[in-house]
């Protein structure tokens, strides 16, 4: 059984620049999205890169978080993540989508399940619904998206591809 997922703007908005959204729906049953981020992605990020894909898809819920647990979270990160955060707190089975190391931090510190894109790209590999990660963290790269290269080469190792050779090596 998938689970559901609560999605911040930063993966809706790489998985949108690599041709790659479609993914969501086939690696979660239900997709949420609180208000704030839909607001980030598709109203303030309005022509910018992702944001038309996002705005077209017909699988994202719209859900509002209780304002109640929002507001501590909001001194804490940006209000798309506090407001996911907070809407990952009220969801049994559910995995929230953040890329940011702050975010993430809090979420793992609230025992909240969580997967950027890296590693939904992982999960999309085992399940058999991309051949290669190696092709799509190029893509990222390409497009202005900056993952430490310590992540890169783990998870090509997890994901069995081999990372790019360094300089001098054979």
């Amino acid at each position: 059984m998938r689970d559901a997922a609560i999605a911040d703007s930063g993966p809706l908005i790489c998985l949108a620049r690599i041709n790659q959204l479609e993914l969501l729906p086939r690696l979660f049953a239900r997709i949420f999205v609180p208000p704030e981020v839909w607001k980030e992605v598709t109203v303030r990020g309005h022509g910018h890169p992702g944001a038309y894909e996002v705005s077209q898809v017909t699988w994202l819920t719209l859900q509002a978080p209780d304002p109640q647990l929002v507001k501590p979270l909001n001194i804490l990160v940006d209000a798309g993540e506090a407001e996911a955060i907070a809407l990952s707190q009220t969801m049994d089975a559910c995995t929230i989508l953040l890329d940011d190391a702050r975010a993430r931090k809090i979420a793992q510190r609230l025992n909240i399940k969580q997967i950027g894109t890296i590693g939904l790209l992982l999960r999309a590999k085992r399940r058999g619904l991309i051949e290669a990660i190696r092709p799509h963290i190029d893509a990222l790269v390409e497009n202005g998206i900056y993952i430490r290269k310590e992540l890169i080469d783990a998870v090509l190792k997890d994901a069995g591809e081999r990372p790019p050779r360094q300089m001098g090596q054979p």
